[in-house]
């Protein structure tokens, strides 16, 4: 029996472009297919408003925040949970990428995720894996953006490398051929520099080894259209026809005076930075031809929020990889995760709203030992900061930070997370984890009496058995300094006690 149509949207805001895709979810018999029924593009050139102190610049902004108004027009029937919208390497690396997100997020009426490089790669094989048929073996995924590259090796749905490189066809037009003009010169000086970072990962690539190489974005595509369009290949991108545009492009000497068949006016002004890098990485892995797919990162998007609906979550995949590689005892933090739960449910019943962050304290919880791996001794510390800096796929940096401040509250002094003090969506989940280790801080298996929470104007008040907390002296201590702790950061505990 089949389940009623569902719509779901993905907003991709590169470095160049700024793209949107809504599709259409059919499920059948457990099964479910995607089918595209819209797609937006605007030229943005985010990148291209990076200065040289890595601040977007005003009119970069501006349009941006002009294409994701028209974008936040056509998805304004759409519920939060049916839009995921990421930003990648101009945002991540900008000064003033906070301050740019809060305006974005207005323009487009939804929240954005800025996502890392390992992040991006991650969703870029998912919508290319969906694109190809299975079976045909180990390929090599290499996506061209903007500001950076990504290359993944995979097999199937199954990712095996990923990493990204800080080089892009925006970046590097803008560095080598920024005034138009394409020298013999400028073109070899732009294809060294992009293969001494792609030389980084040589090694580990060749050794992993592939069958096929894909080339995926409009670098790729536009590429491929060259190719093809002049002869210079049947399909796809060949070294040859690689070698034909650089010879075409710098014996034209300039942007105006390049006449190739299948070169779109809007490709213009990047095609050289492409070229130059798509050579690169050609030349220093070995590469004879590249086949071209439509799948992307948006696709990958898609995908990666219906894995979420039907609890095939990558997050879920990686804290149970994190709780395996760094030794976390699991036992233990499933009883905090439970009891974390427990008090934070009650306070949901109050306000609704935080039911979304639910998962982010399971996962809060069952990651909150992670620094024990590094040393006792200010392991929250180290904590936050492995949650703050290491590869989680699945998680947006948005995410990682939430996770990162969760944990850090969790133990010691409150002082440094006094920011999570300004609403009860900032603090109440943090501090539901922090009370939950309290409590659990014997680490014995031993029952716990009913605790019963409630939210406070700018607290919470916790009625705890009084018979209880007199036989339980060092929790009662506990807790009576906890009052203190909250008190320092603006925030009210009320201690309760009852029969």
């Amino acid at each position: 029996m089949s389940k009623p149509r569902q719509l779901i949207a993905a907003v991709d805001m590169g470095s160049s472009s700024f793209r949107m895709i809504v599709a259409r979810v059919e499920e059948l018999n457990g099964q479910s297919q995607i089918y595209i029924i819209d797609t937006l593009r605007e030229h943005v050139r985010l990148g291209a408003g990076l200065t040289t102190q890595k601040c977007l610049d005003d009119e970069s902004q501006e349009r941006a925040l002009g294409a994701l108004r028209r974008f936040g027009e056509r998805l304004r029937s759409f519920k939060p949970g049916e839009v995921r919208a990421v930003a990648t390497n101009a945002v991540r690396v900008a000064r003033n990428a906070s301050e740019f997100i809060a305006k974005a997020e207005t323009a487009l009426g939804f929240p954005i995720d800025v996502i890392s490089g390992v992040e991006e790669a991650r969703l870029v094989y998912c919508g290319v894996a969906h694109q190809l048929p299975i079976g045909q073996g180990r390929r090599l995924v290499v996506d061209i953006g903007g500001g950076s590259t990504e290359f993944i090796i995979g097999e199937d749905y199954e990712p095996a490398v990923m990493e990204s490189l800080y080089i892009g066809c925006v970046s590097t037009a803008q560095q080598y051929f920024d005034d138009g003009s394409i020298s013999p010169k400028a073109m070899k000086n732009a294809i060294m520099a992009a293969r001494k970072e792609v030389a980084v990962l040589r090694r580990q690539i060749l050794d992993v080894g592939w069958t096929h190489a894909i080339g995926s974005s409009g670098t790729a595509r536009a590429l491929a259209e060259i190719c093809v369009s002049n002869g210079f290949t049947q399909h796809g991108i060949s070294a040859e026809g690689l070698q034909l545009i650089r010879e075409h492009v710098t014996a034209a000497g300039h942007l105006d005076n390049v006449t190739l068949e299948g070169l779109k006016v809007d490709r213009l002004p990047m095609m050289p930075g492409g070229l130059a890098v798509m050579s690169a990485v050609f030349e220093e892995l070995e590469i004879e031809h590249m086949d071209v797919t439509d799948g992307a990162l948006r696709q990958g998007l898609l995908y990666d929020m219906l894995g979420r609906q039907h609890n095939d979550d990558m997050r879920e995949i990686t804290v149970a990889q994190f709780i395996h590689r760094y030794k976390i005892d699991g036992k233990h933090a499933g009883k905090v995760r439970e009891l974390a739960e427990l008090l934070f449910k009650q306070l949901i019943r109050q306000l609704p709203e935080l039911k979304e962050q639910l998962p982010m304290l399971r996962w809060a919880a069952m990651l909150h030992e992670i620094g024990l791996s590094i040393g006792h001794n200010s392991h929250h510390k180290h904590a936050a900061y492995i949650l703050g800096n290491a590869d989680m796929p699945g998680f947006s940096k948005r995410e990682q930070m939430m996770l990162s401040t969760w944990v850090l509250a969790h133990n010691g002094k409150l002082g440094k997370v006094s920011e999570i003090a300004n609403t009860a969506i900032q603090w109440a989940a943090p501090m539901c984890l922090r009370l939950a280790a309290l409590f659990l801080r014997r680490r014995e298996v031993e029952a716990l009496p009913e605790l019963k929470v409630k939210l406070l104007s700018e607290g919470i008040q916790i009625s705890v058995p009084k018979n209880w907390l007199l036989a339980h002296p060092l929790t009662q201590y506990s807790l009576e300094t906890e009052v203190e702790q909250w008190l320092r950061i603006g925030l009210q505990l009320e201690l309760m006690t009852r029969r």
